[in-house]
Protein backbone atom coordinates (compact mmCIF):
# COMPACT_ATOMS: atom_id res chain seq x y z
CA UNK A 1 0.00 0.00 0.00
CA UNK A 2 1.30 3.44 -0.94
CA UNK A 3 0.50 5.70 1.98
CA UNK A 4 1.48 8.81 0.05
CA UNK A 5 -1.10 8.55 -2.75
CA UNK A 6 -4.84 8.37 -2.12
CA UNK A 7 -7.38 6.30 -4.10
CA UNK A 8 -7.85 9.19 -6.55
CA UNK A 9 -4.14 9.37 -7.35
CA UNK A 10 -3.71 12.58 -5.34
CA UNK A 11 -0.74 13.19 -3.08
CA UNK A 12 -2.07 12.84 0.45
CA UNK A 13 1.12 12.62 2.55
CA UNK A 14 4.76 13.47 1.80
CA UNK A 15 6.85 10.87 3.60
CA UNK A 16 9.70 10.17 1.18
CA UNK A 17 10.79 10.97 -2.35
CA UNK A 18 11.62 7.33 -2.97
CA UNK A 19 9.17 5.95 -5.50
CA UNK A 20 7.36 9.26 -5.95
CA UNK A 21 6.07 9.59 -9.53
CA UNK A 22 8.23 11.94 -11.54
CA UNK A 23 5.16 13.96 -12.53
CA UNK A 24 4.27 14.55 -8.87
CA UNK A 25 7.82 15.56 -7.97
CA UNK A 26 8.14 17.94 -10.92
CA UNK A 27 4.72 19.43 -10.22
CA UNK A 28 5.80 20.33 -6.69
CA UNK A 29 8.94 21.98 -8.08
CA UNK A 30 6.88 23.83 -10.69
CA UNK A 31 4.49 25.10 -8.04
CA UNK A 32 7.34 26.27 -5.80
CA UNK A 33 8.90 28.15 -8.70
CA UNK A 34 5.54 29.73 -9.55
CA UNK A 35 5.24 30.93 -5.94
CA UNK A 36 8.69 32.51 -6.22
CA UNK A 37 7.80 34.14 -9.53
CA UNK A 38 4.53 35.51 -8.14
CA UNK A 39 6.36 36.97 -5.14
CA UNK A 40 4.25 39.22 -2.93
CA UNK A 41 1.30 38.77 -5.32
CA UNK A 42 0.88 35.15 -4.23
CA UNK A 43 -2.54 34.80 -2.56
CA UNK A 44 -1.65 34.53 1.13
CA UNK A 45 -4.99 33.22 2.36
CA UNK A 46 -5.24 29.90 0.51
CA UNK A 47 -5.15 27.95 3.79
CA UNK A 48 -7.02 30.55 5.87
CA UNK A 49 -9.03 28.85 8.60
CA UNK A 50 -6.81 25.76 8.58
CA UNK A 51 -4.25 24.82 11.18
CA UNK A 52 -0.84 23.25 10.75
CA UNK A 53 0.95 21.59 13.66
CA UNK A 54 4.73 21.23 13.72
CA UNK A 55 4.98 17.96 15.62
CA UNK A 56 8.68 17.85 16.45
CA UNK A 57 10.10 15.10 18.65
CA UNK A 58 13.64 16.14 17.69
CA UNK A 59 15.15 19.63 17.99
CA UNK A 60 15.20 21.77 14.87
CA UNK A 61 15.60 25.44 14.07
CA UNK A 62 15.77 26.10 10.33
CA UNK A 63 13.31 23.40 9.23
CA UNK A 64 10.72 24.34 11.84
CA UNK A 65 11.05 28.07 11.10
CA UNK A 66 10.82 27.44 7.36
CA UNK A 67 7.61 25.42 7.70
CA UNK A 68 6.23 27.98 10.14
CA UNK A 69 6.89 30.79 7.68
CA UNK A 70 5.43 28.78 4.80
CA UNK A 71 2.20 28.05 6.68
CA UNK A 72 1.89 31.68 7.76
CA UNK A 73 2.29 32.94 4.20
CA UNK A 74 -0.60 30.65 3.19
CA UNK A 75 -2.78 32.09 5.96
CA UNK A 76 -2.83 28.98 8.17
CA UNK A 77 -2.71 29.01 11.96
CA UNK A 78 0.45 27.34 13.27
CA UNK A 79 0.65 25.20 16.40
CA UNK A 80 4.16 24.42 17.61
CA UNK A 81 4.40 21.14 19.51
CA UNK A 82 7.39 20.95 21.84
CA UNK A 83 8.03 17.35 22.86
CA UNK A 84 10.24 18.42 25.78
CA UNK A 85 7.31 20.08 27.55
CA UNK A 86 4.47 17.89 26.28
CA UNK A 87 2.58 14.88 27.56
CA UNK A 88 5.03 12.63 25.73
CA UNK A 89 7.33 13.18 28.70
CA UNK A 90 4.57 11.60 30.82
CA UNK A 91 4.41 8.52 28.62
CA UNK A 92 1.85 9.50 25.99
CA UNK A 93 2.53 7.83 22.65
CA UNK A 94 3.05 9.76 19.43
CA UNK A 95 -0.11 8.11 18.06
CA UNK A 96 -2.20 9.39 20.95
CA UNK A 97 -0.63 12.83 20.61
CA UNK A 98 -1.63 12.89 16.94
CA UNK A 99 -5.21 11.82 17.68
CA UNK A 100 -5.51 14.40 20.45
CA UNK A 101 -4.44 17.25 18.18
CA UNK A 102 -6.60 15.92 15.33
CA UNK A 103 -9.57 16.14 17.71
CA UNK A 104 -8.92 19.89 17.89
CA UNK A 105 -9.57 20.14 14.16
CA UNK A 106 -5.97 20.12 12.96
CA UNK A 107 -5.45 18.33 9.64
CA UNK A 108 -1.88 19.21 8.66
CA UNK A 109 1.08 17.78 10.60
CA UNK A 110 4.76 18.43 9.99
CA UNK A 111 6.61 15.62 11.78
CA UNK A 112 10.25 15.37 12.79
CA UNK A 113 11.57 12.43 14.79
CA UNK A 114 14.83 10.63 15.57
CA UNK A 115 13.15 7.29 14.86
CA UNK A 116 13.23 5.98 11.31
CA UNK A 117 9.79 5.47 9.82
CA UNK A 118 8.09 7.62 12.46
CA UNK A 119 6.25 9.80 9.91
CA UNK A 120 4.96 6.76 8.02
CA UNK A 121 3.71 5.20 11.26
CA UNK A 122 1.68 8.32 12.00
CA UNK A 123 0.38 8.45 8.43
CA UNK A 124 -0.86 4.87 8.81
CA UNK A 125 -3.10 5.82 11.75
CA UNK A 126 -4.05 9.36 10.71
CA UNK A 127 -7.63 10.28 9.93
CA UNK A 128 -8.79 10.30 6.32
CA UNK A 129 -8.66 14.09 6.09
CA UNK A 130 -5.24 14.38 7.74
CA UNK A 131 -1.96 14.92 5.89
CA UNK A 132 1.48 14.10 7.29
CA UNK A 133 4.66 15.77 6.04
CA UNK A 134 7.97 14.21 6.98
CA UNK A 135 10.37 16.94 8.15
CA UNK A 136 13.11 14.38 8.79
CA UNK A 137 13.00 10.95 10.43
CA UNK A 138 16.07 9.09 11.57
CA UNK A 139 18.37 8.40 8.64
CA UNK A 140 15.47 7.63 6.31
CA UNK A 141 14.27 10.75 4.55
CA UNK A 142 13.98 14.51 4.52
CA UNK A 143 11.83 15.00 1.42
CA UNK A 144 11.33 18.76 1.52
CA UNK A 145 15.11 19.25 1.77
CA UNK A 146 15.47 17.03 -1.27
CA UNK A 147 12.87 19.10 -3.11
CA UNK A 148 14.49 22.43 -2.29
CA UNK A 149 17.88 21.07 -3.35
CA UNK A 150 16.39 19.99 -6.70
CA UNK A 151 14.71 23.37 -7.15
CA UNK A 152 18.03 25.09 -6.48
CA UNK A 153 19.74 22.91 -9.08
CA UNK A 154 16.95 23.57 -11.58
CA UNK A 155 17.36 27.31 -11.17
CA UNK A 156 21.10 27.09 -11.70
CA UNK A 157 21.33 24.40 -14.39
CA UNK A 158 17.91 24.08 -16.03
CA UNK A 159 15.21 21.40 -15.95
CA UNK A 160 17.16 18.75 -17.84
CA UNK A 161 19.41 16.86 -15.42
CA UNK A 162 20.48 14.23 -17.93
CA UNK A 163 23.86 15.87 -18.58
CA UNK A 164 24.71 16.60 -14.95
CA UNK A 165 27.52 14.95 -13.04
CA UNK A 166 26.72 15.16 -9.32
CA UNK A 167 29.02 14.35 -6.41
CA UNK A 168 27.70 13.83 -2.87
CA UNK A 169 30.43 14.09 -0.23
CA UNK A 170 30.55 13.11 3.43
CA UNK A 171 28.50 11.10 5.88
CA UNK A 172 26.09 9.45 3.46
CA UNK A 173 25.50 6.48 5.78
CA UNK A 174 23.71 8.57 8.44
CA UNK A 175 22.25 11.32 6.24
CA UNK A 176 18.52 11.50 5.55
CA UNK A 177 19.26 14.49 3.32
CA UNK A 178 21.60 12.40 1.16
CA UNK A 179 18.97 9.68 0.76
CA UNK A 180 16.29 12.14 -0.32
CA UNK A 181 18.69 13.88 -2.72
CA UNK A 182 19.79 10.57 -4.24
CA UNK A 183 16.18 9.45 -4.68
CA UNK A 184 15.27 12.76 -6.34
CA UNK A 185 18.30 12.75 -8.63
CA UNK A 186 17.44 9.24 -9.76
CA UNK A 187 13.80 10.17 -10.44
CA UNK A 188 14.80 13.29 -12.38
CA UNK A 189 17.28 11.37 -14.52
CA UNK A 190 20.60 12.86 -13.42
CA UNK A 191 23.28 11.76 -15.86
CA UNK A 192 25.87 10.60 -13.33
CA UNK A 193 25.87 10.49 -9.53
CA UNK A 194 28.91 9.70 -7.40
CA UNK A 195 29.40 9.56 -3.66
CA UNK A 196 32.60 10.05 -1.70
CA UNK A 197 33.54 9.75 1.94
CA UNK A 198 35.37 7.67 4.52
CA UNK A 199 34.52 3.99 4.33
CA UNK A 200 32.93 4.09 7.81
CA UNK A 201 30.54 6.85 6.65
CA UNK A 202 29.37 5.25 3.41
CA UNK A 203 26.28 3.03 3.25
CA UNK A 204 26.47 -0.68 2.44
CA UNK A 205 27.03 -1.35 -1.30
CA UNK A 206 23.56 -2.94 -1.62
CA UNK A 207 21.96 0.32 -0.54
CA UNK A 208 23.82 2.37 -3.16
CA UNK A 209 22.02 0.63 -6.04
CA UNK A 210 24.89 0.89 -8.46
CA UNK A 211 26.04 4.40 -7.50
CA UNK A 212 29.85 4.47 -7.72
CA UNK A 213 31.70 5.50 -4.58
CA UNK A 214 35.20 6.69 -3.87
CA UNK A 215 37.42 7.47 -0.89
CA UNK A 216 39.65 9.94 -2.74
CA UNK A 217 37.89 13.30 -3.02
CA UNK A 218 40.53 14.79 -5.32
CA UNK A 219 39.76 12.02 -7.81
CA UNK A 220 35.98 11.92 -7.32
CA UNK A 221 35.45 15.67 -7.81
CA UNK A 222 37.19 15.71 -11.17
CA UNK A 223 34.89 17.30 -13.79
CA UNK A 224 31.66 17.25 -11.79
CA UNK A 225 28.96 19.90 -12.28
CA UNK A 226 27.47 19.77 -8.78
CA UNK A 227 29.13 19.21 -5.41
CA UNK A 228 26.70 18.43 -2.60
CA UNK A 229 28.46 18.58 0.77
CA UNK A 230 26.98 16.93 3.86
CA UNK A 231 27.30 18.04 7.46
CA UNK A 232 29.61 15.96 9.60
CA UNK A 233 27.91 15.23 12.90
CA UNK A 234 30.53 15.53 15.59
CA UNK A 235 29.24 12.48 17.43
CA UNK A 236 30.87 10.43 14.66
CA UNK A 237 34.17 11.18 16.40
CA UNK A 238 32.87 9.81 19.70
CA UNK A 239 31.70 6.71 17.83
CA UNK A 240 35.19 6.22 16.46
CA UNK A 241 34.08 6.65 12.83
CA UNK A 242 36.23 9.76 12.31
CA UNK A 243 39.72 10.08 13.76
CA UNK A 244 39.75 13.87 14.05
CA UNK A 245 38.14 16.94 12.52
CA UNK A 246 41.53 17.96 11.17
CA UNK A 247 41.97 14.64 9.38
CA UNK A 248 38.46 14.82 7.99
CA UNK A 249 39.04 18.32 6.60
CA UNK A 250 42.34 17.25 5.08
CA UNK A 251 40.77 14.32 3.26
CA UNK A 252 37.16 15.41 2.62
CA UNK A 253 36.91 19.15 3.20
CA UNK A 254 35.90 21.23 0.19
CA UNK A 255 38.58 23.82 -0.38
CA UNK A 256 38.95 26.30 -3.23
CA UNK A 257 41.86 24.24 -4.52
CA UNK A 258 39.75 21.08 -4.64
CA UNK A 259 36.83 22.88 -6.24
CA UNK A 260 39.06 23.87 -9.16
CA UNK A 261 39.17 20.17 -10.12
CA UNK A 262 35.43 20.27 -10.80
CA UNK A 263 33.88 21.73 -13.96
CA UNK A 264 34.58 25.48 -14.28
CA UNK A 265 30.92 26.36 -13.70
CA UNK A 266 30.33 23.78 -10.97
CA UNK A 267 27.96 24.75 -8.17
CA UNK A 268 28.18 23.89 -4.47
CA UNK A 269 25.30 22.94 -2.16
CA UNK A 270 25.17 22.23 1.58
CA UNK A 271 22.00 21.55 3.61
CA UNK A 272 23.33 23.31 6.70
CA UNK A 273 24.17 23.95 9.36
CA UNK A 274 27.75 24.10 8.11
CA UNK A 275 30.87 23.18 10.05
CA UNK A 276 33.17 25.75 8.47
CA UNK A 277 36.72 24.54 8.28
CA UNK A 278 35.59 20.93 8.57
CA UNK A 279 33.48 19.92 5.56
CA UNK A 280 33.71 23.26 3.76
CA UNK A 281 36.01 26.31 3.80
CA UNK A 282 34.81 29.90 4.11
CA UNK A 283 36.20 30.75 0.68
CA UNK A 284 33.92 28.13 -0.90
CA UNK A 285 30.85 28.58 1.31
CA UNK A 286 30.80 32.33 0.65
CA UNK A 287 32.17 32.16 -2.88
CA UNK A 288 30.48 32.76 -6.25
CA UNK A 289 29.86 29.06 -6.90
CA UNK A 290 27.98 28.54 -3.64
CA UNK A 291 24.19 28.13 -3.79
CA UNK A 292 23.85 27.59 -0.04
CA UNK A 293 21.87 30.75 0.76
CA UNK A 294 19.65 30.12 -2.25
CA UNK A 295 18.87 26.69 -0.80
CA UNK A 296 17.74 28.37 2.43
CA UNK A 297 15.60 30.88 0.53
CA UNK A 298 13.99 28.10 -1.52
CA UNK A 299 12.89 26.27 1.62
CA UNK A 300 9.86 28.49 2.22
CA UNK A 301 8.33 28.32 -1.30
CA UNK A 302 8.98 24.57 -1.52
CA UNK A 303 7.22 24.01 1.80
CA UNK A 304 4.42 26.34 0.72
CA UNK A 305 3.97 24.21 -2.40
CA UNK A 306 3.84 21.03 -0.32
CA UNK A 307 1.37 22.44 2.24
CA UNK A 308 -0.79 23.90 -0.52
CA UNK A 309 -0.81 20.63 -2.45
CA UNK A 310 -1.74 18.49 0.53
CA UNK A 311 -4.15 20.78 2.37
CA UNK A 312 -5.88 22.88 -0.27
CA UNK A 313 -8.79 21.50 -2.26
CA UNK A 314 -7.38 23.32 -5.29
CA UNK A 315 -3.75 22.65 -4.47
CA UNK A 316 -3.17 19.29 -6.14
CA UNK A 317 -0.57 19.94 -8.82
CA UNK A 318 -0.99 18.81 -12.40
CA UNK A 319 1.67 16.63 -13.96
CA UNK A 320 4.53 18.57 -15.49
CA UNK A 321 4.58 18.84 -19.28
CA UNK A 322 6.33 15.94 -20.96
CA UNK A 323 6.21 13.73 -17.85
Amino acid sequence: MNLQIDSHGRLRHLLTLEGLPRAALEALLDRAQAIIDQGADHAPGLLAGQAVCTLFFEPSTRTRLSFHRAAQRLGADVLNFDASSSSTTKGESAHDTLRTIEAMGVRGFVVRDRAEGAAAELAAVAGEATSIINAGDGRSAHPTQGLLDMLTLRQARGRDFSGLKVLVVGDVRHSRVARSDLHALRILGAGEVRICGPEALLPPPAEMEGIPFAHDLDEAIQGVDVVMMLRLQRERMAEGLVESLEDYHRDYGLTARRLRRAAPDAVVLHPGPMNRGVEIDDEVADGPQSLILRQVANGVPVRMAVLETLLSATGSPSPAPGS
